[in-house]
């Protein structure tokens, strides 16, 4: 079987908002270029250009989540009638409150922090945001592959060329069904990589190309949200809540948010650190223990969850973000760091650096010149936004809580009014976020802490909101999360950190399980299938030996709303 090329000259992967971004500014460019041509101004015409958008999902917008408050500034560059346009947005944000909980109570901040100001902001689905966005792209002529997951790069003298995206139509043990349908090379003059966080291809081309030689780790976090119907009037249209502390203990990363989309639905969720140095740290079990709190519990009463969703955030800052260019290849959105965690905000700088990659693209073919040097004027158009600027200014704050949050409050206020510096320093080191984890004698010594009992009605085990996330996947394929050597997981691990797979992972992927051939042991069993595509294993394993790989094109979560 031959396996068919699919040649473009731009491709942008990843239909979130920085490749649906970077495909509409490309093509209002050439446009616009060839209209001044036509009108008799100086240069040539850009003849017929073929750029596609390839997107793992469905759907484009299956896969979308997000928090999400919008900054529009950067929609705004994009599209600056994107309100008259039908821009799906939800409310703009009517107020602001920021609260330090306890278990049983909580402190309202007097004073916001400048950067937690969302004044002009909206609230939005990051889901419908993206539907949207593809619509106008076909509309320019993009090509939006739906059901095309990219699987491998292809390299040739330390160029990416391209692509190959995953066969479909294989069995559980790597052999072709009736089904079968080989992958294809997707190959073009230059490929944006908008993936997301802890994108296939991006990781893969860190140590080939050496993206990361020069930047300190990239941190994440893991964000876990639940869409909430309540009675008519309960919820509060734009409000916009954001929480810190309880339930974390106060050496985790974190906090907990509350967006008001109507009068009838809140988005709660809350982000946890994957840096936490408890290794039975859960992001989704700290969302139900935040949806106990009296202040939270109360604006939930009488309604029920209608959506669920999981997904890593990339929160190290300026000096984490990779080397944007290299040949043949940009980097964009949360694939390149793309997101201020002082802000709790990505999307305009997704949409922004989706922009930045477009002018830089549009210059390429106007010189018909793709090398890398060409290319690599990007990083300079990156270093001279204004997306450059908020982020240095925030260049610090992760790392700051490393002392825990009561030293981070007054050091992240010292750097929102020094431009990013913190007291201790200009550049603060990064780390990944295993690095941290310690072993489960030493944090709970005593043995694992009991396990939340769920009630159904305000908090969820982990199967039931994989159900409300719409989650999945033809059955019959090879399992996509690879783990290296599952003889670490029944062994070492088990006695080192107790499996905290079983922990931080939000869908119930990972399950330690009675091994029928070692009386008394246990095995690791990966229900695949309930895999929401987060990251969080492949982040947060502390032997770094689970790879999360994409599975058969189309299968994953369904997000609505989300």
């Amino acid at each position: 079987m031959e396996r068919e090329v699919l040649e473009f000259d731009v491709q942008f992967v990843g239909a979130g908002p920085a490749g649906l971004a970077g495909a509409i500014h490309l093509a209002n460019l050439i446009e616009k270029h060839n209209e001044a041509i036509a009108a008799g101004g100086p240069g040539e015409a850009i003849g017929e250009t073929n750029i596609a958008v390839l997107e793992k999902s469905a759907e484009v917008g299956a896969h979308g989540f997000s928090g999400a408050v919008m900054d529009p500034r950067g929609m705004r560059e994009l599209m600056p009638d994107f309100v008259e346009k039908g821009c799906p947005l939800a409310a703009e944000v009517t107020g602001d409150d920021v609260y330090i909980l306890s278990e049983n109570g909580q402190f309202k901040l007097p004073f916001l922090p400048p950067v937690l100001h969302n004044h002009g902001s909206y609230i939005v689905s990051l889901g419908d945001l993206t539907r949207w966005m593809a619509g106008i792209a076909e509309e320019k002529g993009v090509l939006i592959a739906t059901e095309t997951p990219a699987q491998t790069p292809l390299l040739e003298n330390g160029r990416l060329l391209g692509v190959r995206t995953g066969d479909k139509g294989v069995n559980k043990s790597g052999e072709r069904k009736g089904t079968y349908m080989m992958g294809a090379d997707a190959l073009a003059k230059a490929t944006v990589l908008c993936e997301g966080p802890r994108g296939t291809i991006t990781k893969q081309l860190e140590s080939a190309l050496g993206l990361t030689k020069n930047s300190d780790p990239q941190n994440y976090a893991t964000g876990v949200k639940e869409l909430w119907e309540v009675p008519a009037g309960q919820a509060k249209k734009g409000a916009v809540i954001h929480t810190m502390n309880w339930p974390l203990k106060s050496d985790t990363f974190g906090g907990g948010f509350i967006y008001g989309l109507s009068d009838t639905l809140w988005a709660v969720g809350f982000a946890t650190g994957l840096d936490a140095s408890d290794p039975t740290s859960d992001p989704h079990g700290n969302l139900q223990r935040f949806k106990t709190h009296p202040l939270v519990r109360k604006l939930l009463e009488g309604g029920k969850p209608i959506a669920y969703g999981a997904k890593a955030i990339p929160e190290g800052g300026w000096y984490a973000m990779p080397k944007l260019s290299a040949d043949g290849m940009l980097l964009a959105g949360d694939a390149g760091g793309f997101l201020n965690g002082g802000r709790l905000k990505g999307i305009h700088l997704a949409i922004k650096s989706g922009m930045l990659a477009a002018e830089t693209l549009f210059e390429c073919l106007e010189a018909s010149d793709f090398s890398a040097a060409k290319l690599a004027t990007y990083e300079t158009r990156v270093a001279q936004s204004w997306a450059a600027e908020e982020l240095k200014s925030m260049r610090n704050f992760h790392q700051a809580f490393d002392g825990g949050l009561w030293q981070a409050l007054p050091r992240t206020g010292f750097q929102m009014y020094m431009g990013g510096r913190d007291p201790f320093g200009d550049h603060l080191k990064g780390h990944a976020p295993h690095t941290k984890v310690r072993k489960l004698r030493d944090v709970h010594p005593g043995g694992k802490p009991e396990p939340m009992k769920f009630d159904g009605k305000l908090t969820f085990d982990k199967l039931a909101d994989v159900y409300l996330s719409g989650t999945m996947h033809e059955e019959d394929q090879p399992v996509h999360l690879v783990v290296a050597d599952t003889s670490v997981c029944a062994t070492k691990c088990r006695e080192e950190y107790g499996n905290p797979c079983q922990h931080f992972c939000p869908a119930a992927v990972y399950e330690m399980v009675p091994d029928e051939s070692k009386p008394g042991a246990l095995q690791l069993r990966i229900n695949a299938s309930n895999c929401v595509h987060c990251k969080t294993c492949d982040i947060a394993d502390p032997y770094q030996i689970i790879t999360w790989t994409t599975p058969e094109g189309g299968g994953g979560p369904n997000y609505k709303q989300l």
